[in-house]
């Protein structure tokens, strides 16, 4: 890697590290600088833009904090909390038991220990593209190569034929994020086990975010755990969004009982213990959170159907856009059609400059999906929105 004469070096592997979401945000404050007011539409934090754990949630934190449990949580988690996750996704059909729970600090932490424990030098994931972007980055930081796979973004099916040409021997795992970001697609029962199927068939770890998982709209929600049986699933979930807990950053990893997977379920404990625990007090409210009632589910993913239905049928209305529909999350990626400026970097750029909407260039979720799309949250109120979408139409048209 490049340095100044002055500069001690640093490791090439940070160089593959790239967040589009949160790296967009310095040119909106350089913008800003200049004077150009700035709304923003990057980030998929609900709770900035209104929303908030229910009160018996947030009054559960405060009663862990002041009845003193503010000390090192035990490193997989609290007993009580990993009973509760374990039995929320068998729920769900996830062949698991508490002790193949470990408690992240968010499902970045998650991902992390998961691409440390099984990506050597050189081997290659295969992401659905477009894809979140912390997948590639954690796995090139790992050493490994990122690989794209088509997705039907209009259809909501993953190109099986696609996905079996890009296997080879040195392809360690599948990922999936279902319900999707950035498309907001959500797989089918057949797409979930064809899926299966070809990761059985190569020896393949499959890992699947599913934070997402109670925030669909039109149909409902497969997990993956309901049609792989005793395959090698690793499933990936949090807090921070249907249960409105992102600051608050609490993740798990819940392995199945498959004995394909007894190695990392009883190595990536250590990466456990060796970062020593996550917060203690969040891990109470999240008890309550999982047992408590849960009617702000339905509630807040009402609020998010009609900004949805907004957001996808005035970006249809603008001549240029094509946006497909969304079943799931809290995103859309429309297509540019005929885009004027050189690439869709560009494109979001001169929005932010001429408009002040901050979205996000859709090739930062993989150039070879996501270039020619951006991906705008439309968690804001609806006056937001609309006034957001009247600067989208007037810039492309």
């Amino acid at each position: 890697m490049e340095q100044g004469q002055d500069s001690l070096k640093i490791s090439p592997k940070v160089a593959g590290v790239e967040y589009a979401i949160r790296d967009i945000v310095l040119a909106a404050k350089e913008a800003e600088r200049r004077g150009v007011r700035v709304d923003y539409f990057n980030v998929g934090d609900p709770v900035q833009c209104g929303f908030q754990p229910p009160s018996n949630v947030v009054e559960e934190y405060v009663r862990a904090v002041r009845r003193g449990d503010n000390y090192y949580a035990p490193s997989e988690g609290l007993p009580e909390l990993r009973e509760a996750i374990a039995q929320r996704e068998r729920s769900k059909g996830l062949h698991t038991c508490p002790e193949n729970v470990v408690v992240t600090n968010g499902i970045s932490e998650a991902l992390d220990m998961v691409t440390a424990s099984i990506v050597e030098e050189g081997d290659e994931v295969l992401l659905p593209g477009p894809y979140y972007p912390p997948y590639s980055s954690y796995v090139r930081l790992h050493g490994g190569v990122p690989v794209e796979f088509a997705v039907d973004l209009f259809g909501g099916k993953p190109d099986m034929d696609d996905l079996r040409s890009k296997i080879t021997d040195r392809t360690v795992a599948i990922c999936l994020i279902n319900p999707s970001n950035p498309t907001g697609m959500v797989f089918d029962a057949a797409s979930l086990r064809d899926i299966v199927d070809v990761a059985n068939e190569h020896g393949l770890y499959i890992i699947c975010d599913e934070i997402y998982d109670r925030i669909v709209f039109d149909d409902g929600f497969v997990g993956i755990g309901s049609v792989a049986g005793d395959s090698p699933v690793i499933l990936l979930n949090g807090f921070s969004k249907v249960h409105l807990m992102t600051g608050w950053r609490l993740g798990y990893v819940a392995f199945t009982d498959s004995p394909r997977l007894e190695n990392i379920r009883r190595y990536l404990p250590r990466l456990a213990r060796v970062r020593i625990a996550t917060n203690m007090p969040v891990q109470y409210a999240a008890v309550e959170s999982l047992r408590g009632p849960q009617g702000h589910v339905d509630e807040f993913v009402g609020e998010l159907r009609q900004r949805r239905d907004l957001v996808v049928r005035r970006l249809n209305s603008i001549p240029g856009l094509s946006c497909p529909d969304v079943r799931g999350a809290f995103y859309v990626f429309p297509r540019i059609l005929d885009n004027p400026y050189p690439d869709d970097y560009q494109f979001v750029l001169r929005l932010l400059e001429e408009q002040g909407v901050l979205v996000v260039h859709g090739s930062g979720f993989g150039h070879a999906y996501g270039s020619g799309h951006f991906r705008m949250v439309f968690l804001p109120p609806p006056q937001v929105l609309e006034s957001a979408l009247d600067r989208i139409e007037r810039f492309v048209s």
